[in-house]
């Protein structure tokens, strides 16, 4: 089930930035359709505050780093794609392996044996070969959009690994951290950028209903994912979530015509062998006896 979980993060996100983009097409800046998108996932997701706030007490520094982690990688890989070259921004985005092999080591005490490392390494390959242009260059950050990608990668991994960290919190709350955060911290750009009225304005009854849908399919997934990221190592999830560059191929190629080239199906085929390797990334022992901090989810792994 928790790999289960991933993967259904993986297969929406690989999937939703087609209803994004219609949105884009009437008029809708990508900032605001998220903005929006996210507070529909609160709302659907209100079921919830009774029991999060039984557990207020518990919260502490891990939930606000987990609503901050989680809410800009969100809205930098939004900004990162919006005004800079994409290719360049998914790369470097795509770089979350690395700092997730850095964050799991420093806050949870996991350690990949040199099989896990060459799991991570075939993972970032793959990503790496369907996303690279050799006329853009290496992926080091150029301007200001490359800095917001690269960055939004590094949280994304590092709301990863918080989740993991935070045994004690809830999936309900980690859920609500992570579209609280997205939400929060976009809004203060939508309001330095201006004109969000004017947006809704060109909106019709087909694009509210998608935005209704969309809220709720993240709603869902958000809790299934949350529910993965808890069980599993961060290490491994983060192997399973470029899953989500397949997807985005094929569906690419299906809703918008957009062929695959033989760099893609190179990078999926090895994106899919490391998901399928990634159970071995390290021993459950291994694993167990380097997160003494976080016994329960040792007790609770098979």
């Amino acid at each position: 089930m928790p790999i289960v979980g991933v993967l259904s993060g993986a297969l929406v996100w690989g999937l939703i930035w087609y209803p994004y983009r219609v949105l884009q097409d009437a008029g809708m800046s990508g900032a605001m359709a998220t903005f929006t998108t996210y507070a529909l996932a609160m709302l659907f997701g209100a079921f919830m505050l009774p029991r999060i706030w039984r557990e207020r007490s518990t919260f502490g520094w891990w939930a606000l780093l987990l609503i901050l982690s989680a809410g800009w990688a969100n809205l930098g890989y939004v900004l990162g794609m919006l005004h800079g070259e994409v290719m360049r921004v998914l790369l470097l985005f795509y770089l979350a392996p690395v700092w997730t092999i850095l964050f799991s080591f420093w806050l949870l005490g996991e350690r990949l044996n040199r099989y896990g490392y060459s799991v991570i390494a075939l993972s970032l390959i793959g990503a790496m070969i369907m996303l690279w242009e050799p006329s853009l260059g290496l992926p080091i950050p150029q301007n200001l959009s490359e800095w917001l990608g690269l960055s939004a990668g590094m949280g994304f991994a590092l709301s990863n690994v918080t989740s993991r960290r935070a045994a004690h919190l809830s999936v309900e709350a980690k859920s609500f951290s992570l579209w609280l955060g997205t939400a929060s911290l976009t809004l203060p750009f939508l309001l330095w950028q201006g004109g969000v009225a004017a947006q809704f304005d060109l909106l019709t009854i087909d694009h509210w209903l998608m935005l209704g849908l969309m809220g709720l399919v993240l709603c869902a997934t958000s809790f299934a994912v949350q529910y993965g990221v808890t069980h599993l190592s961060a290490n491994r999830a983060v192997v399973l979530f470029l899953f989500e560059l397949v997807i985005a191929a094929i569906s690419s190629f299906i809703l918008a015509n957009e062929a695959m080239e033989w760099q893609d199906w190179v990078g999926a085929t090895l994106i899919v062998s490391a998901s399928l390797l990634s159970g071995r990334l390290h021993t459950v022992d291994e694993a167990c006896a380097t997160v003494p901090v976080i016994p329960e989810i040792c007790s609770k792994t098979d």
